[in-house]
């Protein structure tokens, strides 16, 4: 479903991607792994278009590097930041419409099932965003892209501050997206949290993959843990 090949990305003269490549399938859900600053949230935001990207990023068959974000976003494509950008003058309920763009007869995700699997997103449903918790600010914008129907969902971060009880909501929320048949690109620094939910692991070192395996695989090597995870 997704092809990197190459990928390079700059900020300024900070040459911060060095030629990254890896794939994703249909309902997987595969983790960027890595310490902070080693470009895995360039990573999503050079295939997103929010950053200019040089390399090949094929999305379904078709050739998407350089492309504007919202037509990456129209083809299928949807992002969860990590700074839980949300409208914070709008209602729980506003923020999930604006989310809405699918045209598919029966879309995979409704309001109705949002407020189901997060009941306290439904006990304020009009209450603006802007006063919800970090944790519901976090749940609401997955909650808003998973409205727009995508096939392949790229979080960041998602349980970066969120309770223990929310974290654990996470997780089994990103299992149920991936058995709908959406692929998921998920950047996480709990490492037991992708342990747990991955299919696959990818680990990024100084703008590159250094290590790609399974959870079981990434266990069985502590030399890749201790040089690329560990603090």
């Amino acid at each position: 479903m997704l092809e990197v090949s190459n990928l390079h990305a700059f900020y300024g003269k900070s040459h911060i991607l060095q030629g990254v490549n890896f794939e994703l399938g249909e309902g997987e859900i595969v983790s960027l792994l890595g310490r902070n600053g080693v470009g895995r949230s360039t990573t999503v935001k050079a295939i997103m278009g929010e950053v200019e990207p040089q390399g090949s990023i094929i999305f379904k068959g078709e050739e998407i590097a350089g492309k504007n974000s919202f037509e990456i976003a129209q083809l299928g494509v949807g992002y969860v930041p990590e700074n839980r950008d949300i409208f914070p003058s709008l209602t729980v309920r506003q923020n999930l419409i604006l989310g809405m763009k699918s045209t598919r007869p029966s879309p995979r995700w409704n309001m109705k099932e949002m407020f189901k699997m997060f009941p306290a997103l439904g006990e304020r449903a009009d209450v603006h965003g802007g006063v919800l918790s970090g944790g519901e600010q976090q749940m609401l914008c997955m909650c808003r892209t998973l409205m727009g129907d995508p096939e392949l969902i790229m979080i960041d971060e998602p349980t970066e501050g969120l309770a223990p009880k929310l974290v654990t909501q996470v997780a089994e929320l990103l299992q149920e997206i991936a058995k709908r048949g959406v692929a998921i690109l998920l950047v996480e620094q709990k490492l037991s949290i992708a342990l747990k939910i991955s299919h696959r692991l990818y680990v990024m070192g100084h703008g590159r993959i250094v290590y790609e395996g399974t959870p079981e695989s990434l266990m069985r090597t502590g030399d890749v843990r201790a040089e690329w995870l560990e603090v």
